[in-house]
């Protein structure tokens, strides 16, 4: 067998253009942008606001950026919204996804995902749909739950889809449907996978090719699960019992290595796959019990993964791991969140972490020996009334922060047009 280098695929054959950012954490779900040249620190009060777009509706949907278009999604009157606006933060079309969870914490949870001219969201009440990217006509829908016997959790549906070739997969999480592969163009089944028995996470999936083995990746709420990609098989199943069932933050898969984390005390484990044949069976690397993340993320930036462990040390929250070893490198206080909610979340850009608490600070970051040089710094000065948990975004130069129903711009490039 040919042993390949690791390839994140999570929109594998999808025309879009090496600078977009089609999904959620991007093109390889990794949440690193392939941004170079910007700002190494930021004036005092922060970069510049090129433009704040107000309206989008409530909820924690990041963005998708696609060409000459900004897709993202909120909760506006009881309706789950979708909302695609131009380059200067203008509408261009607004489409409804049926009703809005609105159970605790109410609002939208999912980022769009776009690939091919088509757009899918799934609402937290399971309604997936289909529509045009360029004008928002209505191309399939169907409720997930209802189809598949899902069921539902406790903060409603947050998985964002995840397009392979000519599938839109995701997870309604019955007693016997664990997740499912559905024609993107017609919302036709393609496969059902069964046997993991959990009810959905709240975290996306990845789409992993190793070792000539092409699978899909997902916390469930009480496990992590492999998937085969080309037919729905559950290849295996590793325990992941979270609080409450808090599986949240989406894996990172690295030369051969998965990275999983959870809250509440629960930490950060590697585990190693291995691959024979069509088959494939995971063991426990290394377990870290610091970095407990919980729904901000994780990167893994130069051998190093960092993210913000809300328990473990409140002063110092923000941790840097060795991805290797899973040895605590530091940990750091370089902004902190709010007491109410204590959470933090991230993305990575030209070496450099952009850091986002969820009362509306963010600060720029140098990862450093030990420690992060903080070198910039923002503060919302309407982020409304509900934690920012949306995950920041780096595109063209420019920083995409999502607070209440506002979305606003700002350039990190330092080249203003």
């Amino acid at each position: 067998m040919k042993y390949t280098q690791l390839l994140i695929l999570a929109i594998a054959t999808a025309h879009v253009s090496a600078a977009d950012w089609p999904q959620f954490h991007g093109p390889n779900r990794d949440n690193i942008s392939a941004d170079m040249g910007l700002l190494k620190a930021w004036p005092e009060g922060g970069p510049l606001r090129i433009w704040e777009a107000a309206g989008i509706g409530e909820g924690y949907s990041t963005v998708a950026i696609v060409g000459k278009m900004i897709y993202t999604a909120g909760a506006i009157d009881g309706d789950c919204v979708i909302t695609a606006l131009d380059v200067n933060g203008k509408k261009v079309w607004i489409r409804k996804n049926g009703k809005a969870w609105s159970g605790s914490y109410p609002g939208t949870r999912s980022t769009p995902t776009v690939t091919n001219d088509l757009l899918y969201h799934l609402s937290g009440i399971g309604n997936l749909i289909c529509l045009r990217a360029d004008n928002g006509d209505v191309v399939w829908s169907t409720n997930i739950l209802k189809k598949f016997g899902g069921r539902n959790i406790t903060w409603g549906l947050a998985e964002s889809p995840l397009v392979n070739r000519n599938k839109v997969i995701c997870t309604p999480g019955g007693k016997n449907v664990s997740m499912v592969a559905l024609d993107r163009k017609t919302g036709e089944v393609v496969w059902q996978c069964t046997g993991a028995g959990d009810k959905p996470g709240y975290a996306s999936p990845i789409l992993i090719e190793y070792q000539e083995l092409e699978q899909v990746v997902t916390p469930m709420s009480e496990s992590i699960v492999g998937i085969r990609a080309s037919d729905g098989k559950l290849l295996w199943r590793c325990p992941h019992k979270v609080y409450t069932d808090q599986n949240i933050t989406t894996p990172l898969f690295h030369d051969g290595f998965l990275i999983v984390s959870g809250c509440v005390g629960k930490g950060t484990t590697s585990l190693q796959l291995r691959v024979s044949g069509d088959e494939c069976f995971v063991k426990e690397h290394w377990h870290n019990g610091t970095l407990d993340n919980k729904q901000g993320g994780i990167v893994l930036l130069n051998g190093r993964l960092y993210g913000y462990a809300p328990s473990q040390n409140k002063s110092e929250p923000w941790v840097c791991v060795d991805f290797k070893s899973g040895d605590t490198i530091f940990q750091s206080a370089a902004v902190k969140s709010s007491y109410k909610y204590e959470n933090g979340c991230l993305t990575c850009a030209d070496g450099m972490l952009y850091l986002f608490s969820d009362d509306g600070k963010m600060a720029l970051a140098k990862p450093m020996l030990k420690g992060l040089e903080v070198t910039g710094r923002l503060t919302i000065k309407d982020p409304g009334t509900r934690p920012t948990w949306a995950h920041p975004v780096v595109h063209s130069g420019r920083l995409y922060l999502r607070y209440g129903d506002k979305l606003g711009l700002y350039d990190v490039s330092g080249r203003t047009k």
